[in-house]
């Protein structure tokens, strides 16, 4: 794979063909192909993709979970008769239980945010009821003052008073040694979730990507992006100078 600047790896600018076709080069049929980016992974990248295909055509767990995966795309979505449209009738929690359900897996792990401990017990109350064995992690298990990671005591939420941190790792690991075979994250913040996915043995889905202000709706930011977060585009969210020095005591 060759070395890539900046203007590399942006499909997203094909957005304005889908918009007014309905289509882009790589949703298309072969005979019909419409104009590419100057740019376009399907050319320029063929051959890493070609070979990074040919993995979900063996028969290792990569492979399977590929198929089931798209298996599960389909039964999301239920045909009009009499026409080419397709109504989407599957929300992203029974996606969750088709394809758990597909690949055989039985222990399902939560690794909850301690702030969605309610919507974590809902999903265990879902995952049992369709016959699975929910395991369920909060965030702050082990109760540690996030003042332990080197922090100062501004950075906390409320300054002055105990304030656990998150320990995404540990939930990871008991999780993994409670032999949970797929893992779903409920609510963690960003970053935690990285550490999270990087250090679970068990395959990581995200159910509730955490958002305190939309309700849990990060996409409502950029669909509100002509009016009420415009300023996402004009001001930089950090102030300015802010460095690992504001936020670790040294």
């Amino acid at each position: 794979m060759s070395e890539r600047n900046a203007k590399d790896l942006q499909c997203t600018t094909c957005s304005p063909l889908w918009k007014k076709q309905g289509t882009t080069y790589c949703w298309s049929d072969p005979q019909a192909k419409p104009g590419m980016p100057g740019y376009c992974p399907s050319q320029s990248e063929a051959e890493l993709i070609e070979e990074s295909f040919r993995k979900y055509t063996g028969d290792d767990e990569d492979a399977r979970l590929a198929k089931v995966a798209a298996v599960v795309e389909g039964l999301c979505y239920q045909p009009v008769p009499g026409s080419d449209a397709v109504n989407a009738r599957w929300t992203r929690v029974e996606d969750t239980l088709a394809l758990a359900g597909l690949m055989g897996w039985k222990k399902i792990g939560i690794a909850s945010c301690i702030g969605l401990l309610d919507e974590s017990e809902r999903l265990a109350d879902i995952l049992r009821a369709q016959g699975f064995e929910p395991l369920s992690v909060c965030c702050k298990a082990g109760s540690i003052d996030k003042l332990e990671l080197g922090l100062k005591e501004e950075n906390k939420v409320r300054p002055g008073t105990f304030e656990p941190a998150c320990n995404p790792i540990a939930q990871a690991r008991m999780l993994d040694a409670a032999g949970a075979e797929m893992n779903i994250i409920v609510g963690l913040c960003v970053g935690h979730d990285m550490l999270f996915a990087r250090h679970s043995k068990a395959p990581v889905t995200t159910l509730v990507a955490k958002d305190r202000v939309t309700g849990h709706n990060p996409v409502a930011v950029l669909y509100g992006q002509n009016f009420y977060y415009k300023r996402l585009q004009k001001q930089k969210v950090l102030p300015q100078g802010l460095g690992e020095d504001q936020i670790t005591e040294k």
